[in-house]
């Protein structure tokens, strides 16, 4: 027998800019669950994000970053844990976010009980990095980038590769600006990591 509910046919909510849905981290959990296709994200206010799957161009692209990062992790799987981007995070100033890609030092992974590996994350992770897609803002993603770095991470990169640009951000430090890069380091924070960019700036 199908319910009155089965039979309803689902629509689309288009939000306007202009017009944001507020929820609370307990509405946000509940929303992740039933919506395990979409990236969602939570602004610190509330604010509720819905990132729709990426293109051909840009998943191709967090494959080889993804890829690249767990090739380190696994010779390096002493120093911490790698994550990708279906991966939440709830970081100290309230706000839930997915990184397309991150890591977190080892022994603040262990600190967590397992109830919270299980979860959101409750912790800003140590390295982040954000992908530009063709429809991202960059102001947006400049915005989150400097969140993350409020809130703890040690190094972070914004990649856009449309533009064939890396900003590298670091704590109490001026955003770094590379044109055209071939490869990235990951400095202190993860020793030995190189991300060569050829698969991911267009050729």
């Amino acid at each position: 027998m199908v319910s009155t509910l089965d039979r309803r046919k689902l629509v689309s909510l288009n939000l306007p800019d202009q017009i944001s849905l507020q929820v609370t981290p307990e509405q946000f959990a509940q929303l992740a669950i039933a919506n395990r296709d979409l990236r969602l994200e939570r602004t610190a206010t509330g604010v509720l994000i819905v990132n729709p799957p990426t293109g051909g161009e840009t998943g191709k692209r967090n494959l080889n970053l993804a890829g690249q990062l767990s090739y380190w992790f696994e010779a390096n799987d002493n120093l911490g844990e790698a994550f990708d981007s279906s991966t939440g995070f709830e970081l100290p100033n309230g706000a839930n976010r997915s990184p397309d890609a991150s890591w977190l030092a080892r022994e603040r992974w262990e600190s967590l009980t397992q109830e919270e590996r299980e979860g959101f994350i409750p912790l800003c992770p140590d390295f982040v990095v954000e992908l530009r897609s063709k429809t991202d803002s960059l102001k947006k993603l400049q915005e989150k980038m400097e969140e993350y770095m409020e809130n703890g991470a040690k190094l972070g990169w914004l990649i856009d590769p449309q533009n064939k640009r890396v900003e590298i951000y670091r704590p109490g430090q001026a955003v770094e600006v590379l044109q055209n890069p071939d490869t990235l380091s990951g400095e202190e924070i993860l020793p030995g990591f190189t991300l060569s960019l050829k698969r991911i700036f267009p050729v």
